[in-house]
């Protein structure tokens, strides 16, 4: 499946960004899709995932109740949506997807199909 990122940008401490992930299949037939962020100089995090079919939702302990992830079937995509912002939230955020394995937050081996990525920037 090919994923398109969009909604990045640069925000304040505090402030909120939406990520969007529009995908070339319907999201309602993919086992799992989710969010792994990269800063420079660190290894890649998984930061939340969702399974569309049944919509449970994983996140990262580093933004449970901060970020929501959430999926527009309609739509064929994924939302992330990122509230109170931190410098240390800064990273490329790429959008994933797997239909072979456990859905998880953690680990972005998981994944089979992956987006560009989008920059954010917390200052």
């Amino acid at each position: 499946v090919q994923l398109v990122e969009s909604g990045g940008g640069s925000v304040q401490a505090g402030g909120s960004l939406r990520l969007s992930c529009a995908a070339s299949a319907p999201t309602y037939s993919i086992y799992c899709m989710g969010w792994v962020r990269q800063a420079p100089g660190k290894e890649r995090e998984g930061v939340a995932a969702i399974s569309p079919a049944s919509g449970r939702r994983y996140y990262g302990d580093s933004v449970k109740g901060r970020f929501t992830i959430s999926q527009d079937d309609a739509k064929n995509t994924v939302y992330l949506q990122m509230n109170s912002l931190e410098p240390e939230d800064s990273a490329m955020y790429c959008c994933a997807a797997q239909d072979s394995s456990w859905c998880n937050s953690w680990d972005p081996t998981q994944y089979s199909d992956w987006g560009q990525g989008t920059q954010v920037t917390v200052s």
